[in-house]
């Protein structure tokens, strides 16, 4: 760490340099001061169940978005101009979806049975087999997430800029992301995602687009640079909407790191209103920031601004390096390391959330499922349990952080293994939720089949790589099939007979 970080101090500016260094250790400070708060693990997971809404929503809106916005929306604006901020309107209306159909059923119903984790929920409402499996789905999936956000990151600022290594960037960002989170829990995650994500609005707000209007030449220059279609709203396909919908929405109600936030909130209102307030974060405000700094991007490459980067005007160019490149174009000293601060804090705040979730889920699932089902837990052993939970807590996150750093820096590929294990998440667990929020009596059998055949269908027409009808992403059909799983299996076993 000491020789990669040399090699990268000598070829940056000290202004940026030190910007960034106060930074991370702002993120390391956070994290240290919340190490001796935490007392149990319902402190560690779920913050105490006190969080206000204003934290829990930005922090919800980070971990959605942060990682991927400055890989996504800025590569959408690339292409397809204004249209692109439809891909966050789903995030809206998941986040509003969610706060009418899914807090009200489970929030008091956690707070009752004290649940730390998603598969907790399904574990009252089906058994220990359905919550196993979404656990293990979960820890995977979450693993990957927090690799994949790791290693995306440091493609993006290795881009940005070229002193930086990408196996560098990996570990600057993985070791700290991992410390604060190892140390202060998910309390360090939220409010290291409120800071980071103010950081990340008031460098692209303030900095980003204001400068990047000027330098290119004013409103004039933009709209003649670039087709007419990219200040339209209907730039898109249907398919390309559906797609959006069906792989967006359901999130909101399967992920784990929504779930950790749902119980952190201090009542039901309070997790109604953060909801809220990250749907409005995340479209307009996000979406249209996003979308203009891609299209901002654009005009500069078609205008030739990154020829000495090697992307002349019609060369072939990755849209989602567009952004990057402009901001490294454009940015003076001082700025470049208030912008370098405000990349590394949209990956880590989603890093971290989903480290958080990954280690939820073996703790608090995988492990105390699996003895249950090879050895009754004794109610007695709970209170000695608490004494070494934070411990037991910490030292798994670290283990799945050093995983996950590690996974960033051997595989190229880990991107693919988040796309997996996204796909399996979605389709698999989707349509059980929505069951036991329909239903008063879900039958465990039919979620039980729905998961696997969901699960595996979405995977293997990925792997089959071939075009589907109309266009139309693996997920919808997984879901599909998850669905007429359930019906079917449902209607065959009733739950009694299960």
């Amino acid at each position: 760490m000491i020789v990669l970080w040399n090699n990268f101090s000598l070829t940056i500016h000290w202004i940026d340099l030190s910007i960034f260094l106060i930074y991370l250790v702002l993120m390391l400070g956070i994290g240290f001061y919340f190490l001796r708060k935490n007392k149990s693990e319902e402190d560690y997971y779920v913050g105490g169940r006190s969080m206000s809404a204003g934290h829990i929503g930005l922090s919800v809106v980070a971990t959605d978005v942060g990682g991927g916005f400055s890989i996504g929306l800025g590569g959408l604006g690339f292409l397809m101009g204004l249209s692109g901020s439809w891909m966050l309107f789903t995030g809206l209306l998941g986040a509003w979806l969610s706060s009418v159909f899914l807090i009200p059923k489970v929030y008091h119903r956690s707070r009752i049975k004290n649940h730390l984790t998603f598969p907790q929920m399904l574990l009252d409402r089906y058994d220990t087999r359905v919550a196993l499996v979404a656990g293990i789905i979960s820890l995977i999936g979450y693993t990957g997430f927090t690799s994949s956000q790791i290693l995306a990151g440091a493609k993006l600022a290795a881009a940005t800029f070229p002193s930086l290594r990408i196996i560098d960037a990996v570990l600057i960002m993985g070791v700290i992301a991992v410390i604060y989170t190892v140390v202060g829990g998910i309390k360090a995650v939220i409010y290291t995602d409120t800071f980071q994500w103010i950081i990340l609005m008031s460098g692209l707000i303030f900095i980003g687009i204001p400068i990047g209007f000027v330098q290119l030449g004013g409103w004039e220059a933009i709209y003649e640079a670039l087709p007419p279609a990219y200040f339209t709203l209907n730039n898109l396909s249907w398919a390309q909407g559906v797609n959006w919908f069906i792989t967006i929405v359901p999130i909101w109600f399967i992920g784990m790191t929504l779930y950790q936030r749902i119980y952190a909130c201090r009542d039901e209102q309070t997790a109604i209103k953060a909801w809220r307030i990250a749907g409005f974060f995340e479209w307009p405000v996000m979406a249209f920031m996003g979308i203009v700094l891609g299209m901002f991007a654009k005009v500069a490459f078609q205008q030739g601004l990154f020829t000495e980067l090697g992307y002349a005007p019609g060369s072939e160019i990755d849209s989602e390096l567009g952004l990057p490149l402009f901001l490294r174009n454009i940015l003076p000293v001082g700025l470049m390391g208030l912008m370098m601060s405000a990349y590394f804090s949209a990956i880590m705040s989603t890093a971290d959330s989903c480290l958080m979730a990954a280690s939820g889920n073996l703790t608090g699932d995988i492990l105390p499922l699996w003895r249950r089902q090879v050895k009754q837990v004794q109610a007695s052993e709970q209170s000695e349990k608490n004494r070494k939970s934070i411990r037991l807590s910490q030292l798994v996150t670290l283990i799945i952080g050093i995983l996950a750093v590690l996974l960033a820096t051997k595989m190229q590929n880990v991107l693919e293994l988040m796309l997996y294990s996204y796909a399996f998440m979605v389709s698999g667990l989707f349509v059980p939720v929505l069951a036991l929020l329909i239903q008063k009596q879900p039958n465990r059998l039919a979620a039980l089949t729905s998961m696997l055949t969901g699960g595996l269908s979405t995977l293997g027409l990925i792997i089959w790589d071939e075009p589907l009808f109309f266009g139309l992403d693996p997920i919808f059909f997984g879901i599909l099939i998850s669905t007429f799983s359930y019906f079917i299996v449902s209607k065959l076993n009733r739950p009694s007979s299960v």
